[in-house]
Parts: C-alpha cells; structure tokens; sequence
C-alpha cells in the first residue's frame, strides 16, 4: 500500500533519514518508534507531503507521491499537538473541516458520540485543555473513513476512559483492514493494538519486525521489554 524507497534528508548538515526502505500493508498496525530526534516525525511529514525527501521515493497505492495531492483525501492524520484557531468553536471547526473536504463519504462519527464532543460545539478552542482538543484531533482523523491512520503520540493528554475509547477504535479499524501507523513514547498502551514495530535511531531504521516475531526472538510477552532487551543487546555489542 506504501513503498518509500531509499529515501533520505538532510536540514543543513543535519541527516535526519539516511536510506530509509519500509513497506506498510493493509490491514496493519505498526507502531513508530524511537528516541527524540531519530527521524520518526520527518519520516511522517514525508508520507503527509509535508516535507521533501532529498532522494528516493514514495508510492502511495503503486502511484508516487511526488507532486500529487488527492492521494491525502485516504490518510487520516492526528497531530501530536493539534493547533486551531483560538476563537472558533468546537462546531465551527469540525463544520469547517467537513466543508474544505467536501466529500460525499459516509462520515465516521463513532468517537464523536464516545467522546461525547456535540455537548461541547459552542465551547471556543482556546477554551479546551489539551486532554479535550487531542479529542478534536482524534475526531477530525477518523471522520472521513481514511483507508489509511497516521496518529503521533495519540493517546498523549487522554484521560484513561478516552484513552481506552481511542485505542478500542483503533482496533475496530485495523480489523476493518486499513493501515494504521502509530508514533508512541508509550510501549505499555501498544501491546493490544499493533501487529508491526519499526525503530528508529539517528535517522536510520534499526529494526522492523512483527510482533509476534519480536517477542519470540527476545522470549518476551510484553513490548517494552522485548524492545529493552534487543537495545541492550544492541549497546553490549558496540561496547565490546
């Protein structure tokens, strides 16, 4: 479904992505992680169009991304930290987004009515807490039924009900058969939800592996530590 092939970028002298090869399928979840800095955000904002990769390619459905635009009406997009204008409402702004998508797709309301959000329509963004607008965000990625998610640190500010609300959804749509991609600090919320894990360090991918894979070679039932495990692994090697 998505190809990015050897592509890599620099911000002056700084590389941010060297020779990045991934493949991501229908009907996966994959988390994207790493420390700060290691390219994971670049790497997004590449598959957004958002940034220009210096070479290589991404395609989008066999098609590649580069100049072209309608392949984003199939990705749904939640923001780490979502930024609208401070004096429109809640209403306002989900309106406004329906209205720039003008599309004749049978809207996705589910977490709209779990987050219980139509009470809150004439409340202004300035308002909110940061809690309540990652809610904004959560709504605004599902609403259009996007074949693919792409959500940064999505449960990042919830409070555990709407967290639990979100990652429920998430599954619903994995089993559904879209692609979902998850950036996540959090390795202890993934281990119900992703199928794929990808490391990132210093701009390169370290590791993509399955799931189930991952636990098996590290013979750990919990993320984190099979993650802690390889990375330890990892340092002992270059120590030595």
């Amino acid at each position: 479904m998505i190809e990015i092939k050897n592509i890599s970028k620099k911000f002056g002298k700084l590389e941010v992505l060297q020779d990045i090869n991934l493949t991501f399928n229908k009907g996966e979840c994959i988390a994207l992680i790493g420390p700060n800095g290691c390219g994971k955000t670049t790497l997004i904002k590449s598959l957004l169009g958002m940034v220009l990769p210096d070479k290589g390619s991404i395609e989008f459905n066999e098609k590649s991304v580069l100049g072209e635009y309608l392949y984003r009406e199939n990705i749904g997009y939640m923001p780490q930290i979502g930024r609208y204008p401070d004096t429109m409402t809640v209403g306002q702004i989900i309106e406004m987004i329906k209205k720039i998508r003008n599309t004749n797709t049978t809207l996705d309301e589910d977490l709209l009515k779990a987050f219980e959000l139509e009470k809150m329509f004439d409340k202004q963004m300035r308002t909110l807490s940061g809690g309540t607008t990652q809610k904004v965000s959560a709504v605004l990625s599902f609403l259009f039924n996007p074949d693919v998610l792409i959500l940064d640190e999505p449960t990042a500010g919830l409070d555990p009900l709407a967290s639990e609300i979100l990652k429920e959804k998430i599954i619903k749509e994995k089993e559904k058969g879209k692609l979902i991609l998850i950036t996540s600090h959090l390795l202890s919320e993934l281990d119900d939800l992703i199928t794929e894990i990808i490391f990132m360090q210093d701009g390169k991918v370290h590791f993509h592996k399955k799931v189930a894979d991952l636990k098996t070679e590290t013979n750990e039932d919990k993320i984190s530590k099979a993650i802690a495990k390889i990375l330890k692994e990892k340092q002992n090697e270059q120590n030595n």
